[in-house]
């Protein structure tokens, strides 16, 4: 599956073995319309065939919001009655679309609702510090289920409890996030691109399937019992450990050169 060379609702780029998307609707705080859920898995899944890119840094456009989940002008219709029901969000997330390369957020704004579907998929987020985290379905009288579930294991379950019961009465800051270990890095705004940048270029200079296999072990850790994990691991080990990602990582080293690595 190839790349499409323009799309309507995001912006794509590659900087080396980096892919960056950009959800672009920020005149509609990067709600997610059809045209973007559509395109956002389009983009999940061509990436899972194009072994040039690595790794990758998911962002928005503007410096008002990430996204603020569905847009309201989308009507998805849905069965009657609801023993069955079209979630239009499900798509978005690059696991989702079994994408098993590693997904840097860049969040440069609010963050509310289905923005999680994104956010519970991804490695890592970085915030800029005026960012800010909330779910206002409460308040608008609907249960907030499928976001608090993708989040779960990312923060402390009585963090979880706040934003998924709280709604509008409150918004969990960038700092708040970055304390509880939801937000790995708070930067300035200006700054956070090119923060996202270099994590996911570091990422990217190490052998890909080396990666991968670590990827999905500790995404088998996060959503399987530890038994289950466990017998999954010589699997993946096996898989990860391939001839060519091995001649990769010893080329490296037997070169001489040594990484300064960052503290944080």
């Amino acid at each position: 599956m190839e790349m499409p060379t323009s799309f309507d609702t995001l912006r794509y780029e590659q900087r080396d073995r980096v892919a960056i998307v950009t959800l672009d609707r920020a005149d509609r705080h990067n709600a997610v319309d059809e045209t973007l859920a559509r395109e956002l898995a389009t983009v999940w899944r061509a990436l899972r065939f194009d072994d040039t890119v690595r790794s990758i840094v998911l962002t928005a456009s503007g410096d008002r919001a990430f996204c603020t989940g569905i847009d309201r002008d989308w009507s998805v219709a849905q069965p009657d009655p609801p023993f069955m029901i079209d979630d239009p969000l499900m798509t978005i997330g690059p696991k989702t679309a079994d994408l098993w390369k590693p997904v840097i957020a860049a969040v440069n704004g609010m963050a509310c609702g289905g923005a999680f579907y994104l956010l519970g998929e991804v490695e890592s987020i970085i915030a800029a510090d005026h960012a800010t985290f909330f779910d206002p379905h409460t308040t608008y009288g609907m249960a907030a289920c499928f976001e608090p579930i993708l989040l779960y294991g990312q923060m402390p379950f009585g963090e979880l409890c706040r934003i998924a019961l709280m709604g509008n009465h409150e918004r969990m800051t960038a700092e708040r996030a970055h304390q509880i270990g939801f937000v790995q890095d708070v930067v300035p705004g200006a700054d956070l691109l090119s923060t996202a940048l270099a994590v996911a270029t570091a990422i990217a200079s190490q052998p890909a399937a080396a990666v991968q296999g670590t990827l999905r072990s500790l995404w088998a850790a996060r959503e399987m019992g530890r038994a289950q994990a466990i017998a999954m691991a010589p699997h993946l080990v096996t898989l990860g450990n391939q001839p060519a990602a091995l001649a990769e990582g010893q080329a490296a080293f037997s070169s001489g050169q040594r990484i300064s690595p960052r503290l944080r």
